[in-house]
């Protein structure tokens, strides 16, 4: 109680926290773009129950995380050493979570630009199957995600109630934020291409990350949101279009 009232009290500790929480969520922007286009694969009567479970498991595996993040931390030592980089599980994770995102991205990218040959096994599928498939592939990326950011946030604080807390906001954010963003995708269609793109890129850059190469996130994330902006501003411009088309008639 004494610690978390010495935190309260200091002016760095509330800098720190609001530096995590700000970065929590950034790096969850990339988890809800893939629980979006995942979930409003499943029959609509499901989806936002998909989205909660996702969630919400999601963030109970983060808080287990954080009690093991002595261990965590262990995982950036490592263990071999391939074409002049020494590889630890967490370069492993990053790689393989950065396979999974390109695979699945150019998977339903392939099915948006020729849907009609996936049609049968889209509908062949059965809505348990899905769901469950759902929540897996949800909290097979979020365990990539929450490796990555936990020990970037223990690069930051040394302090755990403030992961914690960083931690449950960056949640609370995603589980308001994932139906209004999944519906707004499912709205526009050209979005979905859009965000495949991004989870492409995303998926690129985990790679590269896990190869060694060290790929600024503010680039990263900078594109994404100009790329966001053009298709805002192209929406606004059909939506004008389409408007001035009803008056003429």
């Amino acid at each position: 109680m004494q610690d978390i009232m010495t935190l309260i009290q200091d002016p760095a500790a509330w800098v720190a926290l609001i530096t995590l929480v700000v970065m929590e969520v950034v790096l969850g922007i990339d988890n809800l773009i893939f629980i979006s286009i995942l979930t409003n694969k499943l029959p609509p009567e499901h989806r936002e129950k998909a989205r909660k479970i996702g969630i919400g498991l999601a963030l109970i595996m983060r808080l287990a995380l954080l009690g093991t993040v002595a261990w965590i931390v262990q995982l950036t030592e490592p263990l071999f050493e391939a074409f002049g980089h020494g590889f630890s599980w967490k370069d492993l994770i990053l790689i393989a979570g950065g396979l999974f995102l390109v695979w699945k991205a150019t998977k339903e990218i392939h099915h948006s630009v020729d849907p009609v040959d996936h049609q049968e096994d889209f509908i062949a599928t059965s809505a348990t199957t899905g769901f469950a498939s759902a929540i897996g592939q949800i909290l097979l990326l979020d365990l990539v995600f929450s490796v990555d950011s936990i020990i970037t946030a223990v690069g930051m604080t040394p302090h755990l109630p403030i992961m914690v807390i960083a931690v449950i906001a960056a949640v609370t954010v995603m589980l308001v934020a994932a139906t209004p963003l999944a519906n707004f995708i499912e709205r526009n269609p050209t979005i979905v291409m859009l965000a495949l793109a991004f989870l492409l890129m995303i998926g690129t850059t985990l790679i590269a990350e896990g190869m060694g190469f060290h790929v600024p996130k503010g680039y990263v994330y900078a594109a994404m949101a100009f790329s966001a902006l053009v298709e805002v501003l192209n929406i606004f411009a059909r939506n004008a279009r389409k408007r001035k088309r009803e008056g003429a008639l």
